[in-house]
């Protein structure tokens, strides 16, 4: 299909509607990639919004798009094939997001379909602390239904992508699927190691005019005033890659907004479904992970009437979530990742001043985020909690225990390589990982006591089954590891199930 350079946007939206019924897939993505790379952003910006849910479906879940979940390569090898290369981050779509980049283009995205704690304080006028929705909340025009983000092409994009995996949950599947082996997996897997790498830097991104720069999201005026549990607006970065000045800015540093809105995305649309009142507490910089366990614990009949209360406010705001076994595959992914991405931090140069020169922004970054304490953690731990107390009891929960196992071994995911020896013993932790185990605490303890019940309920004669009780029994067997456990400070003000096992607290 020929590019006409004069048509009109809804003149070239009604014919691309017109391909997708009449053209092969291929054939289509052929086309779009001519389209893209022939015509303007001025008249790609009408056909943006289609496109991308043409591709990932449609918030409610009506319209499948290109039912990536399903895609796989031994069933569909031509269409897996057109549809990564089409969605690469080298790739023709990715070259119109950074078109309409360069153009600071805004697009609209429903409140409503945000995750439930997130919409819930939003529309009640409480900015969530997380940079990634600061100054993008507008009113709606006039005449006009509900509140709407306004957000660049790139954080559009990657909303869409990251939330199609949670509203596109009920696309028809076809039998034989393997979630690992889709081409919405796979895309999850690139993005990450393209935006997140652990060896070199974050490529530039394509563009059509060579040696402009896209410049990075520029700070916008808030259209709705808001409070915030936060006590200031945090970014993952030290200094917020969007308020640089972009004529003076390093353009590696203004790349590595990407880095962080990527992960941003990937972490609130998959992991921040549970309680208003858990999400809200969670916001305050006074309440620390166990504090929120203590409040909201399941055990109430440790505490009295205070926790029973909170537990009741926990299931009258909890919105009804039920994490597919898909979900928990990406997430196990994501959490593998950010452990790689984190460990592949360079060692700090013995003088500062050779820091402050030789240091990339992609290794700030990595410096600056601590990654899995400060962002993951709170929101994996509730995740984590919601699917050992729902989740069937079937050898199908084992996606969701090994998971839970990549989390707590971070180890596993360091470049270090174990010394050669001829005896296969098992390889000790070492102690500089205290300080990670003494952060996730509850991690360790009450998560493993959550297995422990579970495992009590559980027809122990099925293998599946049984297998899953020796998986955690090796982990928590490996030298050392229950040392840390035990000589972690215990700072809970409540009792915990760290000394409920060691049997040390009074």
């Amino acid at each position: 299909m020929a590019a006409p350079h004069l048509q009109q946007p809804s003149f070239l939206l009604a014919t691309l509607k017109a391909d997708c019924v009449n053209k092969p897939f291929a054939q289509r993505c052929h086309d779009l990639e001519t389209v893209i790379e022939e015509l303007p952003a001025k008249e790609l910006h009408g056909i943006f919004p289609w496109l991308v849910e043409s591709i990932f479906g449609s918030l409610d879940g009506i319209i499948v798009g290109w039912n990536l979940r399903c895609l796989q390569g031994r069933t569909n090898p031509n269409e897996y094939s057109v549809a990564l290369d089409f969605l690469d981050p080298s790739g023709p779509m990715m070259k119109l997001v950074y078109k309409l980049q360069a153009e600071e283009y805004r697009y609209d995205f429903p409140v409503s379909y945000l995750p439930g704690p997130v919409k819930a304080s939003i529309q009640e006028q409480v900015l969530p602390e997380c940079s990634l929705y600061h100054n993008k909340v507008q009113f709606p025009s006039s005449g006009g239904l509900g509140l709407n983000l306004a957000l660049n092409p790139f954080e559009y994009y990657m909303f869409y992508f990251a939330i199609s995996l949670i509203t596109q949950k009920n696309s028809p599947v076809t039998h034989h699927v393997s979630p690992s082996n889709s081409a919405y997996f796979i895309l999850v897997d690139t993005y990450l190691k393209c935006f997140l790498p652990t060896e070199g830097s974050v490529l530039p991104p394509p563009s059509s005019n060579p040696g402009g720069a896209i410049p990075s999201p520029t700070p916008r005026s808030p259209a709705v005033p808001f409070s915030s549990y936060g006590m200031h607006h945090t970014s993952l970065l030290k200094r917020h890659i969007a308020h640089q000045p972009s004529v003076n800015a390093d353009p590696a540093s203004q790349e590595i907004w990407r880095s962080e809105t990527l992960l941003q995305i990937f972490v609130e649309m998959w992991l921040h479904h549970y309680s208003l009142e858990m999400y809200q507490k969670m916001q305050s910089p006074h309440v620390k992970l166990e504090v929120l366990h203590y409040r909201l614990s399941i055990s109430s009949k440790h505490h009295g009437s205070p926790a029973q209360s909170s537990y009741q406010a926990l299931h009258a705001y909890q919105e009804s979530f039920k994490p597919t076994e898909e979900h928990v595959l990406v997430v196990r992914l994501l959490v593998k990742h950010l452990h790689a991405f984190s460990n592949s931090l360079k060692p700090e140069p013995l003088s500062p001043s050779a820091h402050s020169h030789t240091a990339s922004p992609l290794e700030e970054f990595k410096r600056l985020v601590v990654v899995i304490p400060r962002f993951v953690q709170e929101k994996l731990y509730i995740f984590l909690q919601h699917c050992f107390g729902h989740w069937p009891l079937d050898a199908s929960f084992r996606a969701v225990l090994e998971m839970w196992l990549s989390y707590l071994q971070p180890w596993r995911y360091a470049p270090e390589k174990p010394p050669q020896s001829t005896e296969p013993l098992p390889r000790s932790v070492s102690d500089k990982w205290a300080a990670f185990i003494q952060e996730n605490l509850l991690m360790y303890t009450k998560l493993f006591v959550g297995f422990l019940n579970r495992a009590l309920r559980t027809d122990l004669v099925s293998p599946k089954n049984a297998l899953m009780v020796f998986r955690v029994a090796k982990v928590f067997a490996q030298p050392n590891l229950a040392e840390m456990i035990l000589k972690a400070p215990c700072h809970l003000p409540f009792y915990c199930d760290r000394c409920f096992l060691s049997a040390e607290h009074p």
